[in-house]
């Protein structure tokens, strides 16, 4: 079956670049290491930077090309990561995380609550998610996310996925991307730190 991500990072170029996300890279900068999910994580900026940072890493994404260039990159940066190809419907591990975080993991409704609730159960009793994803107003811009408003999240949604836990950090703004080719520009994002106690 074709894999639209397989084609999308199918070239040289780093598409969202090979810089981490800065809410992720302020987050990892100010904790001590631990052990990190990310899920989606495409061709591993974000994987790379923690690893460098001395966080033990897993990560997976459905395209089997996003995870040729992570571990290129991780070789490039002489780290390890452990990354798999699996979807978020099949993912499953024995392990519990520290932080798992989501950036730009834009899911189906019907999917994305059960697959946030379904994370939870997979933080350590200290842990935390961190979250960056595009609001429903970025529908009007066109730099980057989905073009299909119901993958596009609010405050209330987040709220919602993530009830019981203590939100520390929950905020919509305008921001300006330089992520690549295809987060580059103004943009409207959520993004959302939570522990589970």
């Amino acid at each position: 079956m074709r894999n639209q991500w397989d084609e999308r990072y199918n070239r040289s170029e780093y598409i969202y670049g090979t810089e981490p996300n800065l809410f992720l890279k302020d987050f990892i900068e100010k904790n001590k290491p631990g052990r990190l999910l990310l899920p989606g994580d495409g061709e591993g900026r974000n994987s790379v930077y923690a690893a460098k940072s001395g966080w033990q890493v897993t990560a997976f994404d459905s395209s089997k090309v996003a995870k040729t260039k992570a571990l290129k990159l991780a070789r490039q940066m002489n780290v390890s990561i452990q990354y798999d190809v699996c979807s978020v419907m099949n993912f499953d591990t024995e392990h519990k995380f520290d932080l798992i975080s989501l950036i730009y993991l834009h899911l189906e409704p019907n999917i994305r609550k059960s697959f946030h609730k379904k994370l939870v159960e997979h933080l350590n009793e200290e842990g935390h998610i961190l979250l960056e994803v595009f609001s429903k107003e970025q529908i009007y811009h066109s730099t980057g996310g989905p073009k299909n408003p119901d993958m596009l999240y609010s405050i209330d949604e987040l709220k919602d996925d993530f009830d019981g836990m203590n939100i520390k950090f929950l905020e919509k703004t305008t921001t300006y991307l330089s992520e690549g080719t295809h987060h580059n520009g103004q943009a409207n994002v959520i993004r959302l730190l939570a522990s589970k106690n």
